[in-house]
Parts: structure tokens; C-alpha cells; sequence
């Protein structure tokens, strides 16, 4: 008579995951991710938009630099009047002249803010944030070689749509 041989059953094998495998890919994927990863930077610029209900007599006498990008350049009023006006010089805007021409004005009104921004609808949305970063600060070269120093113009930005 032959002995049967008897052999346990291996009933753990059939439910283990070898995991080896994928542990090794995750070893090499996480590096290489977090090196390749883009770190971006969001910046939030607070503004304010125009509103339709008017103010007091006594805050539209106030004076306020509005800064109206067209598309044959762009022009500077006191809420009323145009003060200036700087040509689009080959297909850019002179946005150097601007910046020397709000520095004067806020020399002239060292107390006042608020500032609009105002803009025809076919302008490249890239314009509309230089010239949004020129009204509200300005660069002035400070004592160091490549040193500049950030100074307030009229940080108050007002956005809205040219007339």
C-alpha cells in the first residue's frame, strides 16, 4: 500500500497581496513628483467697484485721479476734466511717462488715495494690471546699486469700464 502523502494546504498565500512591487514605484514616483511639482504664488489685490448709488455733494467735489486706458492711449483726469494724456507710442503703451506723471500728481495732492482705473472692453487684461500696479505704487531707486524701495501712490484701486 502506498503512504499518501499529506501536505498542508497553504491557505495564507492565496489572500497576500505582494505589495513589493508597488512600494518600489511609489519610491521612485513621490521624489520625482514633489522635485517636479510648481510651486505658484497667489497674490489678492483688494479692490473696489465703482457702485451706482452717488456719493454726498461734498465727495464729488473731491479730486481723484482716474486713469483711462483707450486704445489710442491713455488718459488722466481729476474725475471731471482730462489733465493728461500719454499716446501710445508703437503698439505699447508708455506706462515710464505714466508712472513720472502720477508721482507729480500725488506730489500736488499728498492726501488723497483713491484712484480709478478705467478701461475699453477689446484691452488686453495685461494692461490692465500694469497699469493697476503703477497707480497704486511706485519704484524709487534707494541707496544701494540694485536696491528700489516700493513707495504708495494711491493704493485705493477703483476698476471699471471706460466711458
Amino acid at each position: 500500500m502506498r503512504k499518501r502523502h499529506h501536505y498542508k494546504r497553504r491557505t495564507q498565500d492565496a489572500y497576500e497581496i505582494d505589495v513589493t512591487t508597488f512600494l518600489n514605484l511609489m519610491v521612485v514616483l513621490v521624489p520625482f513628483l514633489l522635485i517636479t511639482a510648481v510651486f505658484s504664488r497667489l497674490t489678492i489685490v483688494e479692490l473696489n467697484l465703482p457702485s451706482a448709488a452717488a456719493g454726498s455733494a461734498n465727495e464729488q467735489d473731491r479730486f481723484r485721479v482716474e486713469v483711462i486706458v483707450r486704445e489710442a492711449g491713455i488718459e488722466v483726469t481729476n474725475g471731471r476734466n482730462v489733465i493728461g494724456t500719454i499716446p501710445k507710442a508703437e503698439d505699447e503703451y508708455d506706462l515710464a511717462t505714466l508712472s513720472d506723471f502720477l508721482v507729480s500728481l500725488k506730489k500736488d495732492n499728498p492726501d488723497h488715495e483713491d484712484a480709478s482705473v478705467l478701461m475699453e472692453p477689446h484691452i488686453p487684461y495685461d494692461y490692465l494690471i500694469q497699469v493697476m500696479d503703477i497707480v497704486r505704487t511706485v519704484e524709487i531707486p534707494a541707496e544701494g546699486e540694485n536696491e528700489y524701495q516700493l513707495f504708495a501712490l494711491f493704493p485705493d484701486v477703483s476698476i471699471g469700464e471706460a466711458p
